[in-house]
């Protein structure tokens, strides 16, 4: 399996080439030549191997990477499968266990790792591939790599959690200084391990991924310091997230020939974009819904054709906070396969475009009606009074508490499910990293598990910066082992 840039360089690298990397040269992003598609037989063979094997999400999970990785030997692969995904690390053995909601409408639960929020799907699995492969670099003397993230909130804890003590791997996390949710903050700054770094962004979620592209846009410092990244535009992590859509379609659909949709909330489409390899892959969905909230940047898309960034004064700052993000940085990757894989119209759109005049206009492009008839998206918008109404009603109604992002995702959902085929909102993470809104939509707090007890009170350790690469990059070169 080969791999191309969404700008158009060429198909030469393979997956391991590509796992430490982060952005492409050209500054655009990683996708393999071709998706591999899968017929009803291995959908049937799958959704058994699943259901009745003993580690059936690892070995799954193990199914679908092994089609997009050819660099790593099958038993190594499986074995870093079977040690990311058990039950001690996600706390049940299903994994993504599917949980009904009301008519027509199902949770499938993904924030059951070590930081109670979905990323942990991913980044579990991305922290054992990059111990494997820097180890068995430089004739297994193994080689450092210096991590360079952006947060909103979920990505920073579990990239955190996945890494601390991690051989050869240092984390510099940047988040938006103050726009976090307490919890949130504290999961991340109180970790006190030496090869975590938490740096305090004086700006907004944009800003600090607008940082972690210049930065891996700079291939001089990449290469000198070993600069990598863990947010989605890593193609490794955004392809372990392609596994649990496969996961729901197995525990929801009856049969092969059965179509199910998803409801994904979303702000950097990373999460909803890997519903889209996952259906080009041949998995019967029939819509993917993106579900915003007030920053609608990827519902107006949708909607209207015009992608239209916003600035940072533009940003809102929500009681969805992980989804506060005008700058949809996965985006790239459909539209490169909505243009028909052109990558010199890919990148003047994505480059000088959105550089010169901050948007672009598809409404008039032949390609843009396949976003919804042959892509199978559309999209819907939530706002706090939305969210609070939704939260209160799942709970009422169900008994069932759902933190603010995934209620945005409920809220959607019902406006698109259809009679007989079943729709699965994706959750986002758990009720406790958001305790003030489900205060205000409840009146009370939500069950907090007993290993974060107290931990707002525990010691912080992070670095509040300006708005500034070169303070990033200055702050690397110090930091650096």
């Amino acid at each position: 399996m080969k791999y191309l840039s969404t700008r158009g360089e060429a198909a030469n690298k393979r997956f391991c080439d590509i796992l430490l990397e982060g952005l492409a040269p050209d500054g655009g992003l990683y996708l393999p030549e071709t998706y591999p598609r899968v017929d009803a037989a291995t959908l049937a063979r799958w959704r058994d191997l699943y259901h009745r094997s003993p580690q059936g999400y690892a070995d799954l999970a193990f199914e679908i990477l092994s089609l997009y990785i050819d660099d790593i030997p099958a038993e190594d692969l499986r074995a870093i499968c079977r040690k990311t995904y058990t039950a001690e690390v996600f706390g049940t053995g299903e994994i993504v266990p599917l949980r009904h909601v009301e008519d027509g409408l199902w949770l499938e639960a993904l924030s059951n790792g070590p930081t109670l929020a979905f990323k942990d799907m991913a980044m579990q699995l991305l922290g054992n591939l990059f111990e494997y492969e820097l180890a068995r670099r430089n004739g297994g003397r193994g080689e450092q790599l210096n991590i360079l993230g952006a947060t909103s909130g979920d990505t920073g804890s579990a990239a955190e959690y996945a890494m601390r003590g991690k051989k050869g791997v240092n984390v510099f996390m940047t988040s938006p200084h103050g726009r976090m949710s307490p919890f949130q903050q504290a999961q991340m700054f109180s970790l006190q391990d030496a090869n975590i770094h938490n740096l305090a962004i004086q700006g907004v979620f944009d800003d600090c991924q607008d940082i972690v592209k210049a930065v891996s846009n700079d291939l001089d410092f990449k290469r000198k310091y070993k600069i990598g990244t863990v947010n989605s535009i890593n193609w490794a992590r955004l392809l372990a997230q392609v596994v649990y859509y496969f996961a729901g379609y197995f525990q929801s659909a009856k049969n092969e020939s059965e179509k199910v949709s998803f409801t994904v909330p979303s702000g950097n489409f990373g999460n909803v974009c890997a519903g889209h390899v996952a259906r080009m892959m041949g998995l019967p969905i029939a819509k993917l819904v993106v579900a915003t909230n007030e920053n609608d940047v990827l519902d107006e898309f949708f909607r209207t054709g015009v992608y239209r960034v916003r600035g940072s004064a533009d940003t809102h700052e929500t009681s969805s906070p992980s989804m506060d993000i005008s700058k949809a940085s996965n985006f790239e990757r459909f539209i490169f396969d909505l243009l028909g894989r052109d990558g010199a119209k890919t990148r003047a759109l994505f480059g000088e475009q959105l550089n010169k005049a901050g948007a672009f206009d598809l409404s008039q492009d032949a390609a843009f009606p396949a976003a919804k008839a042959k892509y199978g998206f559309v999209s819907g918008k939530s706002t706090h009074a939305d969210r609070l109404r939704t939260i209160r009603d799942n709970w009422e109604q169900h008994g069932l508490m759902i933190d603010p992002h995934t209620a945005d995702g409920v809220k959607v959902a019902r406006q698109f499910r259809e009679a007989g085929q079943p729709m699965i909102v994706l959750e986002t993470a758990l009720p406790i990293k958001f305790a003030d809104t489900l205060v205000e939509a409840l009146g009370r707090e939500p069950e907090r598990p007993a290993k974060f007890a107290g931990i707002e009170q525990l010691p912080k350790r992070v670095t509040v910066l300006d708005k500034d690469v070169q303070a990033v990059k200055d702050y690397i070169v110090r930091h650096v082992a």
